[in-house]
C-alpha cells in the first residue's frame, strides 16, 4: 500500500483507468463476435458499424493501437463482404 498521498491518489487512478480500458477493449471485442456471427448482411452491417465505432473510440484512447484498430476493422469487412455474395 502506498503511504504518500499523491501514491494513493496515484493508484486510485490507475485502478480507475484500467477498468476503463478493460471494458472499451471488452466492448468492441464483443462487437467484432456479434459481426462476425450474424447470419444475415443487413444485420451483419450494422454490427460491422458498431464494431467500427467501437475499435475508433479504442484507439483514439490508446487502449489499443491505430494500425490494430485497422486492421481488426478490415479483416471484419472482408468477411461480412464475402457474406454479401
Amino acid at each position: 500500500m502506498p503511504n504518500k498521498p499523491n501514491a494513493k491518489k496515484a493508484l486510485r487512478q490507475n485502478i480507475k483507468r484500467a477498468a476503463q480500458n478493460l471494458a472499451r477493449k471488452k466492448n468492441f471485442r464483443e462487437a467484432i463476435k456479434k459481426a462476425n456471427k450474424a447470419e444475415d448482411a443487413k444485420k451483419a452491417a450494422e454490427y460491422a458499424r458498431e464494431a467500427q465505432k467501437a475499435l475508433d473510440k479504442a484507439a483514439k484512447t490508446g487502449v489499443i493501437k491505430k494500425n490494430t484498430a485497422a486492421r481488426k476493422l478490415s479483416r471484419l469487412m472482408k468477411k461480412i463482404h464475402a457474406k454479401k455474395k
